[in-house]
């Protein structure tokens, strides 16, 4: 007889179904209340995004890792050709279209499970000393964080390339970097700042609108009728027919990039306390397991990176949403509409729960015959 092996299970984190799993159901609620057609086709997303999880969580990583490089290097080719054969869409070239259908790929949603993958694969097969990574090794790692930085840059999507740096670096910081190159870098920053308006100078003109609405007196048009519904909600939130900046229209895209400010005008402060609570126990989750797998230097660097990666996504959001950032296209994971990114944080989730279900059998079978 053919079972499934239990032992897939043994080390399987079933805390995190439970912090996820009422973030998919509560942004599945509110975009049906504002859209059915588009809560239709989250519900394709869904599907498609557990899909993947199960597709990854049942790969065997450990004894393919060394395609790692491979996956992270045709990601940079996928880059590259989006500079070559690059669809654009209002004014940035960053899809690639799927021949003989009416489909697109953005690489730079793809390239994030190849770079954590990456960088994991790198630290593993070059464990930091206890004093943290010398310069010889930290620019070494460093290169394989600013080339997709410089080519995701160009394409022109800042706010991606943004998050890949910080990523890298910050889990270059949690692993372990030599002091005297984390000082080092506070004063190539300090000294650099000066050359601020240069850096500007070079911005796109639509990247240049976004800081210009952010630091002048009067927020943007997005930013206002925002701000004007998370004040509307009050403590409780409102009525699905008092809802009335989401359900007349007045708030932008309210499912996706403003679906915070959609969630405290439906539900109030309870419910954005309720929402960044589950995000914070995620995130503290995730971070707790640095102590865990101390000894395993891959599965370690991958999760510390998806807890920073989660926490930049859901502070950038929160904050262009308030005010408190440029308006730049950074959705809530789990929780925004769209497929791309769900679909993307699953197949993390999916490497995740890999790494920890099979960090103690590198040789494990998914089935067992019993004769």
């Amino acid at each position: 007889m053919i079972k499934l092996d239990g032992k897939i299970l043994t080390h399987f984190d079933f805390i995190l179904p439970m912090l996820i799993f009422p973030i998919i159901v509560f942004s599945f609620l509110l975009i049906n209340e504002a859209n059915e057609v588009l809560a239709h086709k989250q519900i394709v997303y869904i599907i498609v995004g557990f899909f993947a999880f199960f597709i990854f969580f049942l790969l065997p990583i450990k004894k393919i890792e060394w395609l790692i490089p491979f996956f992270y290097w045709f990601c940079i080719g996928l880059l590259l050709l989006v500079d070559v054969l690059g669809a654009t869409k209002l004014g940035a070239t960053r899809w690639l279209e799927i021949p003989f259908t009416n489909f697109t790929i953005q690489p730079s949603e793809i390239f994030k499970p190849a770079f954590l993958l990456m960088l994991a694969y790198l630290i593993k097969n070059n464990p930091p000393p206890d004093d943290g990574y010398r310069f010889k090794d930290f620019c070494k790692i460093s290169f394989y964080i600013i080339l997709p930085f410089i080519l995701i840059k160009s394409e022109p999507d800042l706010g991606s390339a943004l998050i890949i740096l910080i990523v890298g670096y910050a889990t270059l910081f949690l692993v372990g970097i030599y002091k005297k190159i984390i000082l080092t870098g506070v004063l190539i920053v300090g000294i650099c700042a000066p050359l601020a308006p240069i850096v500007y100078d070079n911005l796109n003109d639509y990247q240049k609108k976004r800081i210009n609405d952010f630091l002048s007196e009067k927020p943007s048009y997005q930013v206002r009728q925002s701000m004007i519904a998370i004040g509307s909600g009050g403590i409780n939130g409102k009525s699905k027919d008092d809802a009335t900046q989401t359900h007349f229209k007045f708030l932008p895209i309210s499912t996706s990039d403003f679906i915070f400010a959609y969630t405290i005008e439906r539900y109030g402060f309870l419910g954005a306390c309720l929402l960044l609570g589950l995000y914070l126990l995620l995130i503290l989750h995730l971070l707790s397991f640095n102590n865990k797998l101390k000894k395993d230097h891959f599965a370690r660097t991958f999760t510390s990176a998806l807890s920073i990666l989660i926490f930049i996504y859901v502070g950038v959001n929160i904050s262009m949403t308030i005010g408190f950032a440029p308006v730049v296209g950074v959705p809530l994971p789990f929780f925004s509409y769209g497929g791309s990114s769900f679909v993307t944080f699953m197949i993390l989730f999916g490497i995740y729960e890999n790494l920890l279900a099979f960090r103690f059998d590198p040789d494990y079978k998914l089935v067992r015959i019993d004769l």
